[in-house]
Order: structure tokens, then sequence, then C-alpha cells
């Protein structure tokens, strides 16, 4: 696999639009392989594998935070992020196979950052001393970009603590290199000795959209079946890509079809460079709802949620005059499950654009905490509540 990062490079597109693309990747960083390249069709300037990874100048606009749903509150150790009681995310890795337009961490691949710690070593050991976690998350950056050396010391010294059941590993590399899991032996051996009947590794593959399920694609999610891992497929809706009913359908039933279960669908974070990719709230409900009326029980088991900084907020409906939400997670205890009912807005892309008009307990939006707010100002100082 041949990786690019020089714009220069990238001969089909026109050299004055190459300059004007690099103001972007100084910003934000760019990063593609040849493999992903040829799936993008050229002739289409609104290509929606070319919009995944190619810079668009929108980015540019001063618009969303990096860190938009303020992770940096939740790691208690370098590395480590520990929002909800059973569920530790380990950051192991700094890098990804290509770098998408849309992520909501490309914080972590800025020079001046240092979120991702290599050494997982005290991640380990902040996770041995807390035996309510059974669920470690191996993120970054994509795990399996690193060695499958590396790998699986990780996931062997995970095997070692007793009350860490379920391993998963988030990756986009189904998607931008197939060959990474199909055609790596030792890859596949890992994953037979280590996920077990009763110790399952969960692959938390990134499909975005029914393009990127190639053959090789869906060689490499069968060999990772068939070395026992567990795979289930989770992305954001994303303007000009997959926000249209049939994109989606089409999604869901070639995944089910393949035996991965679609897990989240994620509304966009208001993230810095990522306004052209943006969704509003109602948008993308209608998008979720008509895409699994075109599919069967299997396909349609999807959630539609916000990754917000006070936990994941299911969207669970939408009527003329409200938006309907639950907490699914909740990083206060006390509102798990919880259930808002806000007015409804058309333009909202976000919780904090929302205005709460009843909700378990009333008084202030239970998301409102001052001193972890990393939320778009304006927006966050607009909310009132009178539930």
């Amino acid at each position: 696999m041949r990786y690019i990062t020089d714009l220069d490079k990238l001969t089909r597109i026109p050299p004055l639009e190459r300059e004007r693309l690099k103001q972007v990747a100084a910003r934000y960083a760019f990063r593609v392989n040849d493999y992903y390249l040829g799936l993008i069709d050229w002739q289409d300037p609104a290509d929606p594998i070319r919009r995944l990874v190619i810079p668009d100048q929108e980015e540019l606009e001063d618009w969303g935070a990096l860190d938009a749903s303020n992770e940096s509150a939740n790691s208690p150790v370098r590395g480590v992020q520990h929002k909800y009681p059973h569920t530790v995310l380990l950051l192991c890795n700094e890098v990804c196979g290509a770098y998408c337009r849309y992520c909501f961490r490309k914080r972590l691949f800025m020079n001046d950052n240092d979120e991702v710690s290599t050494d997982v070593s005290a991640g380990l050991e902040y996770i041995a001393q807390r035996p309510q976690v059974t669920n470690v998350l191996l993120t970054g950056g994509d795990p399996l970009l690193m060695s499958t050396r590396r790998l699986g010391r990780i996931i062997e010294g995970l095997r070692a603590i007793p009350h860490v059941q379920i391993i998963r590993i988030g990756s986009k590399m189904p998607a931008f290199d197939p060959w990474r899991i199909s055609g790596d032996p030792a890859l596949l051996d890992l994953f037979r000795r280590m996920s077990t009947p009763q110790q399952r590794i969960y692959l938390m593959a990134h499909f975005d959209h029914p393009r990127e399920l190639t053959e090789p694609a869906l060689e490499g999610l069968a060999a990772g079946l068939d070395a026992g891992l567990a795979i289930v497929n989770q992305n954001p809706i994303i303007a000009g890509i997959n926000d249209h009913p049939e994109v989606l359908a089409e999604l869901f039933r070639r995944l089910s079809f393949a035996g991965v279960a679609q897990y989240y669908l994620f509304q966009g974070r208001p993230t810095a460079g990522n306004k052209p990719f943006e969704t509003t709230i109602v948008h993308s409900y209608r998008v979720v709802e008509e895409a699994k009326t075109r599919v069967s029980g299997l396909a349609k088991r999807a959630r539609l949620v916000m990754s917000h900084e006070s936990g994941k907020i299911e969207i669970v409906g939408v009527d003329r005059r409200h938006i309907y939400l639950r907490y699914h997670r909740a990083r206060d205890p006390r509102n798990e499950g919880r259930m808002l009912v806000c007015r409804r807005d058309d333009d909202a892309c976000w919780l904090d654009d929302l205005v709460v008009i009843e909700g378990l307990g009333g008084g202030r939006p239970p998301w409102r905490d001052d001193d972890h707010s990393a939320s778009r100002a304006p927006a966050a100082q607009a909310l009132s509540c009178a539930g």
C-alpha cells in the first residue's frame, strides 16, 4: 500500500486547485493511499469518496471547536478516556490509514498534540485497578495501522486483566486497506487466540458509503468473522456523502448481507473545520428513518445518537413541534435514561442548539456544566430551559 501526504502527487486535481487546497492541508493533515484513491470518480467533483478524503476549502471557515465533545475532560491518564463506568478508551495510535476530512479527532494529528500515548502501560495499570471496567476500546488514530506484534502485546495485556471481558478495536482500515486483515496471517491468528466464545474481540468497522464495500473489503470482513471477531459498523451522517435515504439503506443492506450489524449512526460533532459536512438534527433523523423503511429488520438496528460531552444522546423522534431525545449513556448517572423534549428547530445541528421545554426534574438543561463546556459558545449562551 502506497501512502500519499503530498497533494502535488494527485495529478488528477488541476494545479491551481491543488495550490488552494494546500492551505487546508496545512491546517488539517492530509493522508490517503493509492487503493482508496482508486475508488474515486474523478469526473464527478461531488464524488462522495473524493469528499471523504480530499481537502475542501470550506474547512477553513471559522466554525466549531477542535475538541467539540470535551474528551480531554475525561482523561485521567495520558492516552486514556474514561467517561462511562464500564468502558475505557485507550488512545494507542496517532495515525490513520487516511484522514477523513470530517474527523472529530483531527486534533490528534496536529504536531503539538500529546493526548495519545504509544506506551499503554499506564493505561493498562489504570484499567487493572478498576474492576468495574468490562469493556476496553482501542482507538486513536487507528489501532490496525500498528504492527501486529505491537497490537498483540496490547491485547494480551488486556486479556491478563480478569475483569476485561470485551476488547473493541475501532478501525477504518477495513475500508482504507482491506488486506490489512485478509492478508496478514499473524493478525488472523491473534484474533483466533484472543477472541473466544467467552471473551470476544469486537471490530468496530467504519464504512461511510456503500462504494467502500468493495470485493476486497468484503473479503477482509469475512476473514475477520472467520477468525472469531464480532464485527459491527458505525459511522456519522455526513452531508454530501451519505445523507440520503437510499445511500444509507444500501449501506445497511450490504452490511447485513455480509453479517455485519450497523451499531451507531452519529450526528456530526461541531468540530473545527467540519462545517461543510454538517447536517441538521431533523434532516439526519428523517434520512435514517426513511432508510430503515427500505430494509429488513436485521438491517435497521442502528441508533442515531449525539456523542455529547454529557453523554451519548439518542434522537428518538421528531414531530411538527418537538424533537425527542433520551440519554442512552450519561456521564452523570442521574441523567441515565433521561428523556428530553426540545422545541423543534430545523436549523439545529447539535444538542447545544436546542431549547429544552420538558425534562425530568426540570431546572437547567442537564448538559450545561460551565466547568466542562467545549461547545459552540454562541449557541450555548442562547440556551434556556422552561422545564
